[in-house]
């Protein structure tokens, strides 16, 4: 009988529980080296360098990033995220409405007189200085140039801060600013696409960033809540890769939706979710029944970052409530933000991404595709909806389950003279290596542990690979 052994007793929880932690850090995958500018891969599905070498899209987001912090302050942040593996930091360059005018950190404002054809030299000298850091530390910058409202029509009244005009012209300024430094253009801002003129200066802003970076920078637009760029912009031919906001409306939210939507659109591009539910948020705060002592945990964050990548993803995004605005006591709080940023920083849900990089770096991950015909049995809907991926060679497959329930596989779709199972755990980046066999037939898996919180990873891989164990680097 072929079965995989529970993996519950006191010595084994022992064991996970004191050493999991340190070893996951240690072993979590450094940043890449230089080999080159971004790109899309040739089967527009996920991201690499010129050279060929697969970047994995792992932001965190840090809006207030420019206008909160001092230098000081920045350099704890940037390392703080580089340490726990991001690639991408997030941030906002123009906040909107009665924050356009507000000061950063040494009480510069972005803009002289709130116009975006004169931007404050001194302001933006600050800004170079987060993206030279960031980029010593071997992280990109996904810049936003501008907050959504800043260029909304529908709903809003004037002055308006953008025009087509001035959207291009600023488009051009950062384009030739940050030509040969490591950015990521996020064009929307929040901000969802209802009128024709707003499609025009959307237009026009990403013309201007091409005509002043030579084309040489990704371009990507975040949308409002939830909402996909597919919508918008999917046969412009500026946006290089899609991405959602899933948003934060309810525990068990399926992001993996959107991005299943945007995997069967042509042309194919790569997509993200660039906003899912953000650890510490009230969960669905935009309600009026919600509640601000419901809040997303780690369990939420990492459901919602499997889910996405086991549907074609080709990366993801974090956030932690208290982070993206950088709260402290002395600042009022947005969305109930409750603790201190610096402490913030190091929330279980923030380590838990650096193992999900670590699990899929560990293979060619970009041979996954995914596949829900290889899951012949098990929860098909709700919070425990197992998703898998299966690589185009057949060589392995990740299968994730959320809540730890049984689930039954097609291991002939597996190619191999011997298979290799392992369990994957995404709450410490601890994997084992439960068992091999020459048996190919139809198997039922049961997790170690079920229940909310007790989420699982099971790989199923060709024995002669000789693929690592994952964390053993």
């Amino acid at each position: 009988m072929d079965q995989s052994p529970k993996l519950h007793t006191f010595l084994t929880m022992f064991i996970v529980l004191l050493l999991a932690y340190p070893i996951a850090v240690l072993s979590s995958p450094q940043q890449t080296g230089n080999h080159g500018k971004l790109r899309v891969s040739q089967n527009h599905r996920f991201l690499e360098y010129e050279d060929g070498t697969p970047f994995l899209y792992l932001g965190d987001t840090a809006w207030q990033l420019f206008h909160r912090l001092t230098r000081e302050e920045t350099d704890l942040y940037l390392r703080n995220r580089a340490e726990k593996g991001f690639t991408v930091i997030q941030a906002v360059v123009l906040q909107s409405g009665k924050d356009l005018a507000a000061p950063n950190a040494y009480g510069d404002p972005p803009l002289v007189g709130s116009d975006p054809a004169k931007p404050n030299e001194a302001y933006f000298k600050h800004v170079d200085y987060v993206v030279a850091k960031a980029q010593a530390l071997g992280l990109f910058v996904g810049m936003l140039p501008t907050w959504g409202g800043n260029w909304k029509r529908y709903n809003s009244k004037p002055p308006y801060v953008f025009d087509t005009n001035n959207a291009r012209a600023y488009g051009v300024y950062l384009g030739k600013r940050y030509k040969d430094k490591p950015i990521i253009w996020i064009l929307g801002g929040d901000g969802g696409v209802y009128l024709e003129e707003e499609k025009e200066i959307i237009a026009a802003m990403a013309k201007g960033l091409q005509e002043g970076d030579g084309g040489t920078h990704l371009i990507t637009f975040h949308p409002r809540g939830p909402g996909q760029s597919s919508d918008y912009f999917q046969q412009a031919p500026w946006l290089d890769f899609n991405m959602n906001q899933s948003s934060h409306g309810a525990h068990d939210h399926d992001n993996g939706l959107l991005i299943d939507h945007d995997y069967s659109l042509k042309p194919q591009k790569p997509t993200l979710d660039g906003e899912p539910r953000y650890e510490t948020m009230p969960v669905g705060f935009y309600y009026k029944n919600a509640s601000r002592y419901d809040r997303f945990d780690d369990y939420d964050v990492r459901q919602a970052a499997y889910w996405s990548m086991l549907a074609g993803a080709c990366g993801h995004t974090y956030g932690n409530n208290n982070v993206w605005q950088f709260w402290t006591a002395s600042r009022e709080p947005a969305f109930y933000a409750n603790v201190p940023w610096r402490p913030s920083l190091d929330h279980a849900g923030a380590f838990q991404m650096g193992y999900l990089r670590a699990l899929f770096e560990s293979r060619p991950y970009q041979k996954l595709v995914p596949d829900q015909s290889i899951i012949v049995d098990g929860p098909r809907q709700g919070g425990a909806r197992i998703r898998a991926a299966v690589a185009r060679d057949s060589s392995f497959a990740f299968f994730y389950s959320p809540r730890g329930e049984n689930f039954t596989v097609d291991r002939s779709r597996i190619k191999g003279p011997r298979i290799r199972e392992i369990w994957y755990d995404p709450r410490y980046g601890a994997a084992y290596d439960v068992h091999t066999t020459d048996n190919t037939t139809f198997q039922t898996y049961t997790p170690p542990t079920s229940g909310r919180g007790n989420d699982w990873v099971l790989i199923i891989e060709d024995v002669s690979k000789g693929f690592p164990l994952p964390g053993s680097r």
